[in-house]
């Protein structure tokens, strides 16, 4: 829970700080925002490392193909990616831009499905009554 706070905390001194520098110097506003962020991710590292651990323990339990379990972890770190790159689009003005990097990250995360989605096809079919 401590986590929690630390996390509104620097977000909110993050975005205090942004407006404060913004009508002075907006370029310096950008770099206090990224900073926020990735002060805040930092701080989620060991978190990071426990679902990591935790997942391990699930494949080495239900002997899921390990490929399957990095295309997810990939997945996933994509997405996160995406998002944080497109709210650092909008924050400077350029929502367009932000769309435009969702979308991309959209279609390559549905690419990157498809081996997980005919996998879970391939589980199903067997699953069924000939």
């Amino acid at each position: 829970m401590d986590l929690v706070f630390k996390i509104v905390a620097i977000g909110l001194i993050t975005c205090i700080a942004t407006l404060i520098v913004k009508p002075i110097r907006g370029d310096f506003a950008i770099l206090i925002a990224i900073t926020g962020g990735v002060i805040i991710l930092a701080l989620l590292l060991n978190y990071l490392t426990g679902i990591f651990s935790t997942l391990n323990q699930i494949i080495n339990i239900t002997g899921i193909n390990g490929n399957l379990y990095t295309l997810l972890l990939k997945i996933v770190g994509i997405g996160y990616l995406i998002e944080f790159t497109a709210g650092i689009c909008n924050d400077t003005g350029n929502a367009s831009l932000g769309d435009k990097v969702l979308l991309g990250g959209k279609i390559i995360i549905m690419v990157m499905a498809m081996p997980i989605v005919t996998s879970i096809l391939q589980i199903i079919m067997e699953l069924l009554p000939a």
